[in-house]
């Protein structure tokens, strides 16, 4: 698998070199409780995307909430797929399971990356790690479903 480009509308980010995002997302979508999300191809079958968590991102034990975390590894199947050669397509989340390996804090990035495992006409079978000032976090495996017709249900 090559990494063979970006998801569509990718622009560089103009803070941080090298990486690419969409920008800001619409206040009112719940993709704007993650914040910005900054991704990049990393090599054949790979892409890393960037979150930044703050205290808004926080459980009531001070760690970074489960949820919080499954919505930027989901965002980051869709965005770290692409730049890992996904084809392109619109595509919905079939299964996403996550192993916490150790609390994620707020004030430090962390760094999602996403092999492409494998590409059918019809899914795209994920995993990876996501990391935290070089330490393992959380991994994952996923799966999402390619949709034809964006009205069809999954």
């Amino acid at each position: 698998m090559a990494d063979v480009g970006l998801p569509n509308g990718a622009q560089p980010d103009p803070e941080h070199d090298g990486w690419y995002s969409w920008g800001d997302f619409p206040r009112s979508s719940f993709a704007a409780a993650t914040g910005r999300l900054l991704f990049r191809p990393d090599g054949p079958g790979r892409g890393i995307c960037r979150m930044f968590p703050t205290d808004a991102h926080q459980n009531m034990g001070g760690s970074l909430h489960g949820g919080a975390v499954m919505s930027f590894i989901d965002m980051a199947m869709f965005a770290g797929g692409r730049c890992a050669g996904m084809a392109e397509g619109h595509y919905v989340t079939l299964d996403l399971t996550t192993h916490f390996l150790a609390r994620g804090q707020p004030g430090e990035p962390l760094d999602c990356h996403v092999e492409l495992v494998r590409q059918t006409r019809s899914h795209a079978f994920m995993q990876g790690i996501v990391r935290q000032a070089g330490e393992s976090c959380y991994s994952f495996t996923g799966t999402l479903k390619r949709i034809r017709d964006r009205t069809a249900t999954a």
